[in-house]
């Protein structure tokens, strides 16, 4: 839990120095509200029934109940961050952060905007959150739904197979191509020559060279929905370099994101093997999202619909990531409190009440001991287990003079400061 609260302290920061604002949404929907957004996957939905016989749903992720939360309350502008619990009815492997109960963090941007304006902000907010967490090198994935309709247009694929077909390439960064291709043809009924079609272009991953590249392809130029989404992801890359996140970037033709309500730029984050260089060679995915134009509008009883872009980060990868490396280094879990109350002999139990009491009115992180007559050599080995960095000893003769003294535990240096200046001793020492 410490190794939690420290990382949702620093992405909620993060959040809130970008100007979002947070909300809260029910942990369970009404079952039709969830159906229908989330493709293959919505067999992981777990389903509940109310005494009156309703069928609900507990959330799958955070982006659909936003999207009924902004429809009823008629909201069509707004920048929130959501951090909560999701449920999945998954085959948990906590080794690897997947579990059926677990929190996402997100980030959205709500409203009519300027074309990459909000998807360059996610991506800013998704390289600042992973770089502040120090959990290692990391890539960020970018590719666009229109793009990827446009290409499976352009090789074959029949409209009413696009979905399964993108759920399929979403599937390279796990599998090999040949296994993603048997899928596509045995599973999915594509012909071999479309699937071939297909393969020649999703195994491609690079920068801008390569968006030049397929903005000169005769075959992909033929169709809007492909060039549309070449132009937003050009000019996405443009702001990524004003902003020096270029290197924390990669253009990527197999990234699909299988979930059916994203509707222009799809980006994720995978935390890199550092035994392969290859970007989809990667331990796994730790922040995804993307534009979702159109899923507020199936809330909404006129079908308006009110533009949306997001990020969610994987917060449960991410603490599974830093607790290996908390137990290969060492480190421990560490004591909340700054300050520890020492008596220096018997009878001064009450005295220790009075002044931890001080310090905890004064909003100082305090302990004492729970014996009335502790040991004073016991009192200062529990501040040096727990890493409390200073002791206040006190004894008759200090008390009769108004002092105590403030003992440093890693120098063992001791001064003695007033009573009445206690607090403002201690403080000056977390807040030079």
């Amino acid at each position: 839990m410490q190794l939690r609260q420290r990382v949702f302290q620093k992405i909620e920061s993060i959040f809130q120095t970008h100007g979002a604002q947070a909300i809260d949404t029910p942990v369970f929907e009404r079952r039709e509200i969830l159906t229908g957004k989330y493709g293959e996957d919505s067999k992981l939905i777990y389903d509940l029934e109310d005494q009156g016989g309703e069928i609900l749903s507990l959330r799958y992720d955070l982006t659909v109940p936003l999207a009924r939360y902004l429809a009823m309350n008629k909201i069509t502008n707004i920048k929130r961050y959501h951090i909560a619990k999701v449920y999945r009815r998954d085959s948990p492997s906590i080794a690897q952060g997947r579990l059926r109960e677990f929190y996402q963090c997100d980030f959205d941007i709500v409203g009519v905007h300027d074309a990459m304006l909000p998807e360059i902000e996610c991506v800013k907010v998704m390289s600042k959150v992973l770089k502040s967490l120090d959990i290692g090198e990391f890539v960020i994935r970018l590719n666009h739904r229109q793009l990827l309709n446009g290409l499976f247009e352009a090789c074959g694929v029949p409209h009413d197979k696009f979905k399964s077909i993108c759920s399929a390439v979403d599937k390279l960064d796990k599998l090999p191509w040949a296994e993603v291709r048997k899928e596509m043809v045995n599973e999915k009924g594509l012909t071999e020559d479309v699937a071939d079609n297909i393969g020649q272009y999703i195994q491609q991953l690079g920068h801008a060279e390569l968006m030049e590249k397929l903005m000169q392809d005769e075959l992909l130029n033929k169709y809007p929905s492909s060039l549309q989404g070449l132009q937003d992801l050009k000019l996405l890359l443009k702001h990524c370099n004003l902003l020096g996140i270029q290197n924390d970037v990669i253009f990527d033709l197999s990234l699909a994101r299988g979930l059916d309500y994203y509707t222009g730029v799809i980006f994720e984050a995978v935390l890199k093997d550092k035994n392969d260089k290859d970007a989809r060679e990667s331990i796994g995915s730790i922040a995804a999202g993307g534009r979702y134009d159109d899923l507020i509008g199936m809330f909404d009883a006129k079908g308006h619909s009110v533009p949306c872009v997001g990020v969610s980060i994987g917060v449960e990868r991410i603490f599974s990531i830093l607790q290996s490396k908390m137990v290969k280094d060492g480190d421990g879990p560490t004591n909340f409190a700054d300050v520890y109350v020492i008596s220096a002999h018997k009878g001064l139990h009450e005295e220790r009440l009075k002044i931890v009491n001080r310090l905890w009115n004064a909003g100082i992180r305090s302990e004492h001991s729970f014996k009335q007559n502790p040991k004073i050599l016991n009192q200062i080995e529990y501040c040096e287990k727990h890493e409390i960095p200073y002791a206040i000893i006190i004894g008759d003769s200090e008390l009769q003079r108004n002092v105590v003294k403030l003992r440093t535990i890693s120098t063992r240096e001791e001064i003695e400061i007033p009573i009445n200046k206690l607090e403002d001793e201690i403080n000056k020492r977390f807040h030079k």
